[in-house]
């Protein structure tokens, strides 16, 4: 239960975070992204952030398989964390919990 509210305390205080920041940004999440690519610096960091998420999408797949739940009920976390990265493998923990709490 504790680890679910500390994933749910993260979601909240990062998804404001992330409304704010899009509502006050000056360019476009495309825009943003295309210019973050652009340099072998900023680059990498994008790189080794989705290599996380996608191995976040591979753990969450194959948790929702091992639940016994139907492919099509993680697309939604799989594409909010192909947008938004962290929300998406954050959400999926509110919802769905640890398997430690599962078996309690």
């Amino acid at each position: 239960m504790v680890l679910r509210l500390i994933a749910l305390t993260l979601l909240v205080l990062f998804s404001v975070y992330t409304g704010w920041t899009m509502l006050n940004a000056e360019q476009s999440l495309v825009a943003f992204g295309l210019e973050l690519i652009s340099r072998p610096d900023t680059a990498q960091v994008v790189i080794d952030l989705y290599l996380m998420a996608a191995l976040a999408c591979i753990w969450m797949a194959r948790d929702n398989r091992a639940r016994g739940n139907a492919a099509i009920s993680v697309l939604p976390y799989l594409l909010l964390t192909a947008l938004f990265v962290s929300i998406g493998p954050l959400l999926y923990l509110v919802v769905n919990g640890f398997e430690r709490e599962r078996q309690a």
